[in-house]
């Protein structure tokens, strides 16, 4: 195996161990977001296509030489190799037809061994290559951008207005990282109210199959795939999409918006995202355990809503008021009501910071929570 192989090797060991850890995390009822069941299951249906990703990445190098990360921020693979990915699943069909069975290839590298007694790679990557597509075609992976689905819908008992809990996500280009939002708005549209609303709760009788591919609202749908898309960029704060979801959309009432921001990874040998972490994380005995996946929960909500006034000369649409926490600088500085900053590690790697010391200056403002057999621990 080449110097560059073993990287690669450890590099997806590494991320697919990061990432399935973080599953576990989302999916375990003592999670700090299992009290919001549907958040930590959207996010871990985000967390499980990324996984599809990474293996789809893995399968690609088996024909294909190139794959690069960013090394120095954010530790995951940079935004070309998502375009790659989504241009492979565009042509999976029109290529593979071109690529002979799988029985076919299998057949014609045993009769290449037998009679020239060596291994037949040229067939070997046709194989891989053919793999790789079946998987690229069939699976969901996490693409440049995920469309918005409705997760949950449900009536304010104290506006008689629908809800909706809506979710879609991107992976930033220029930061390269994965990133997850969640918005629960109000729906003030008259054709809504007199579908979904009966005696200020949600109508019974309309069967709404969850989750819905898009916004629920049927004339909106189309303009917030379009605002989303356009309004998801990791430079934006929280507060500034949720200002401009109420601008843009004078029946939509943005009451509170998540934004999950799955990164840095950090990865001995490979990342050099930050020198103290590396420097310890490269004392670490087993190559699958020295890593460091970190993220942050953004959240802005609204503290209220300014009605909107109609008059003869002017008039102006309801408006929400976002509150900023301004009592905490680091809270201003996002552009959020609250922050919450995670970090995932395996025991041998968070016993190997504890022991030179670095443990309590890394881990500062983070909630630590380590991997052992299987099962997540926080709290420590």
């Amino acid at each position: 195996m080449t110097p560059e192989n073993d990287a690669a090797a450890r590099y997806f060991s590494a991320i697919t161990a990061a990432l399935s850890g973080l599953e576990v995390f989302m999916r375990d009822d003592r999670s700090p977001l299992y009290r919001h069941g549907i958040v930590a299951k959207i996010v871990a249906e985000y967390i499980a296509r990324l996984d599809k990703s990474f293996a789809c990445w893995r399968n690609r190098l088996g024909f294909m030489d190139t794959f690069r990360i960013s090394r120095a921020e954010s530790g995951y693979p940079v935004f070309q190799n998502l375009l790659e990915l989504e241009n492979d699943r565009l042509q999976a069909d029109a290529r593979l037809a071109n690529i002979p069975q799988a029985g076919e290839l299998r057949e014609e590298m045993a009769d290449f061994i037998l009679r020239h007694k060596e291994f037949p790679e040229a067939l070997q990557k046709s194989m891989a290559e053919r793999l790789y597509l079946e998987d690229v075609k069939s699976e969901q992976t996490f693409g440049p951008f995920t469309l918005a689905q409705t997760a949950k819908v449900s009536v304010n008992p104290k506006t008689a207005r629908p809800y909706y809990l809506v979710h879609w996500a991107t992976f930033d280009g220029s930061a390269n990282l994965p990133l997850v939002y969640m918005v629960t708005v109000e729906d003030s549209s008259e054709s809504m109210i007199r579908q979904l609303v009966d005696k200020g709760r949600l109508n019974d009788k309309v069967d709404i199959p969850l989750p819905v591919d898009g916004l629920l609202n049927p004339e909106l749908a189309h303009r917030f795939d379009d605002f989303t898309e356009k309004n998801s960029a990791y430079t934006l704060s929280p507060a500034t999409i949720a200002v401009n979801i109420d601008k843009d959309f004078p029946d939509l009432h943005p009451k509170q918006l998540r934004r999950v921001v799955l990164g840095p990874f950090y990865s001995a040998g490979i990342t050099e995202n930050n020198s103290v972490v590396a420097e310890v994380l490269a004392k670490v005995r087993k190559p699958e355990n020295a890593w460091l996946l970190t993220w942050t929960i953004q959240e802005v909500y609204s503290k209220g809503e300014k009605p909107g006034r109609k008059g003869l000369w002017s008039s102006a649409p309801s408006s929400e008021e976002f509150f900023i926490n301004t009592d905490d600088l680091e809270a201003a500085r996002q552009g959020v009501s609250s922050y919450e900053n995670h970090a995932l590690i395996p025991h041998e790697a968070y016993q190997a910071l504890y022991a030179a010391g670095e443990a309590q200056k890394i881990f500062a403002g983070y909630k630590v929570h380590v991997l052992s057999n299987g099962q997540v621990i926080s709290d420590l």
